[in-house]
């Protein structure tokens, strides 16, 4: 089995915890599934979880390089000498990113409000950015574009390899396989 689930922000990637917070089990019904992979509970979008352990394993062991994309929305106007910086790779305290693919993105119609709203400064515009990885270390893209003088606002997972959110409202899930 195969699922796809449009994680809410705040939500954890666990099906408990012991202080209330909101988890998995408050959205997927089914028995027996894991995440595959993670995303922070400040972070949204496309979570894929499986009773598969092979499928699992395909998607989120690095030697496997399953693409993963996300739309991030940053503090400040990035620039493309920062865009052209993540293409290459940045250096991270834990070792040096694999190259990513990145561009300039807009916000999409279909994005929904998040609650809470991202903060708003006046004085201090945001822009949007498209990131695809292949590797993925702990809150890697919030590193990388902090390393690049853009701290990321807002991150929400768009696509894992082949599955994407292709409008699942958050908090719904569908069920693929």
């Amino acid at each position: 089995m195969l699922i796809l689930l449009n994680k809410p922000y705040g939500v954890l990637c666990q099906f408990s915890d012991a202080d209330g917070r909101p988890t998995l089990a408050h959205y997927v019904r089914q028995k027996d599934v894991y995440p595959a992979g993670r995303l922070d509970h400040d972070s949204e979008g496309l979570l894929l979880l499986t009773d598969d352990g092979r499928l699992a394993h395909k998607l989120t062991d690095p030697r496997h390089k399953e693409p993963k994309t996300y739309l991030v929305q940053v503090d400040g106007q990035i620039t493309d000498e920062a865009i052209d910086t993540l293409r290459r790779g940045v250096q991270l305290n834990d070792g040096p990113t694999l190259p990513a693919q990145a561009e300039h993105a807009i916000e999409p119609e279909w994005l929904w409000p998040r609650d809470p709203p991202v903060r708003f400064r006046k004085l201090i515009p945001t822009s949007w950015l498209r990131i695809t990885l292949r590797e993925g270390r702990n809150r890697q893209v919030r590193r990388m574009t902090a390393s690049v003088g853009f701290p990321t606002l807002r991150l929400i997972r768009e696509r894992i390899g082949p599955y994407a959110l292709d409008g699942l409202a958050p908090g719904d899930v569908r069920v693929v396989g």
